[in-house]
Formats: C-alpha cells, structure tokens, sequence
C-alpha cells in the first residue's frame, strides 16, 4: 500500500514540475533569446531534472537495470527548490565557487593520510594474522 500511495505522489511531483517547466518555457522562451529558459544555469538544472524524471516515467515498464540510474537522479529534486530561494542560491553558488580551492586542501589531507596509512601497515604488518612479509 505505501508503494502505491509513493508511486502516486511521485506522478503528481512530475505532473505539477512538468506544468511549471511548461509553463516558464511559454513565458520565457525555450533558448533563442537573451532572457529565455535554457540560457540561466538553475533553470538547466531544472530542465535536467524534469526530462530526467519524465524519461523515468516513460521507461519504468522496460526492465533494464541501467535504467535505474534515472531514478538516482530523483534526488536532484530538492535542489528545485533551492532556485526560488534568493539566500539559499546565494550559499549554494558559493559552495560551488569554493570547491577549487578546497581541493587544494583536500589533496594535502589524502597524502598526510596515504602517509599514515604506509606507516600503519609497516607497524601491524603481520600482527593481525592477515599480512605476510615475504
């Protein structure tokens, strides 16, 4: 009964996402002006999720396992709602923006860790039965 009630409420998501894509691309235009739908980088996300949701829809039927990935990408939903929110946009692209230069870090953590990580195995080499010095 929950999977009918859950398979229901995902139909009425992707009715009510498919209206309003719809709805901005009739306001909007699809890509060929300055200000139209496709040319602003949240309004791709949203274009992404939606043919990705009704692509879902269309091919639940087929039963190949690569398919499932579709479904993964349910989980980019909320990030819709992120589009309408002025603040959380604002966190969000500098979140992105901040990556690069996280990575830097990031890359100096994973070798401190790839050195403790050879100093550990020299250490309990052969102390835990598993590891053999040959």
């Amino acid at each position: 009964m929950p999977v009918i009630v859950s398979n229901y409420i995902d139909l009425c998501l992707n009715c009510i996402f498919y209206v309003e894509f719809v709805c901005k691309i009739v306001s909007m235009g699809f890509m060929m002006d300055e200000g139209s739908y496709i040319r602003e980088g949240w309004n791709q996300l949203d274009f992404f999720i939606v043919v990705t949701s009704l692509m879902d829809i269309v091919m639940q039927d087929f039963k190949v396992p690569a398919l499932k990935v579709l479904r993964l990408l349910r989980t980019l939903r909320p990030l819709r709602v992120i589009s309408h929110n002025v603040a959380m946009k604002l966190i969000v692209a500098a979140l992105f923006e901040s990556v690069g230069a996280i990575s830097n870090v990031i890359i100096v953590v994973f070798c401190v860790w790839l050195m403790f990580a050879i100093f550990a195995v020299n250490l309990y080499s052969g102390k835990f039965f598993s590891c053999s010095i040959s």
